[in-house]
């Protein structure tokens, strides 16, 4: 038998039911589910989140490690957040970015008239454009690198020579990494 103990730090309220992990913290609440792993149980005694398998074998123990690094991760999110920085570049053709409703819109790039458009991930991602430079925030890590992502998708260029259009909305720092 494996096990792993994570404990949970002050300011910070947690609900484990079944294979959903439900955070809770300052900047506000993560929740999320671990179905589909077999074998593996959360247990939350008073301080302390308990993951345990009945195998010891490597796979079994890289699951557990990986599910206490997504855990950590929504201990992060809630108390300190994620932002992730991007940046509008263009040589060509003057790009605006503009946020609607749960979608950023791309207008002007390479001259297209259609604006081309970006998916906001999560209900608590925010995003802020100033001028050149682009802030997406919030609590969910993965939905913040998703919509940074997206954004970075959505002005990849095809059928054109990268050296010579270098246009486009690019990652200047992803939501993990510390200043």
């Amino acid at each position: 038998m494996y096990e792993r103990e994570i404990e949970i730090p002050e300011g910070i309220s947690v609900e484990v039911e079944g294979a959903k992990v439900k955070v809770s913290g300052a900047k506000g609440s993560v929740e999320r589910s671990f179905k589909g792993l077999f074998g593996i149980k959360l247990e939350k005694s008073d301080k302390k989140i308990k993951i345990s398998c009945e195998s010891d074998r490597r796979k079994s123990k890289a699951v557990v490690g990986s599910l206490a690094a997504h855990i950590k991760n929504m201990f992060h999110g809630v108390t300190e957040g994620y932002e992730a920085k991007l940046r509008v570049i263009y040589s060509h053709f003057p790009v605006t970015v503009k946020v609607e409703s749960g979608k950023i819109l791309i207008q002007n790039f390479l001259g297209e008239k259609i604006p081309r458009i970006a998916k906001i991930v999560g209900d608590d991602t925010k995003v802020e454009v100033k001028g050149a430079d682009i802030v997406v925030s919030g609590t969910y890590i993965e939905a913040v690198g998703q919509t940074a992502a997206n954004m970075e998708q959505a002005t990849k260029i095809r059928k054109h020579d990268r050296k010579v259009f270098q246009d486009g909305i690019y990652i200047t720092k992803k939501p993990k990494e510390k200043e």
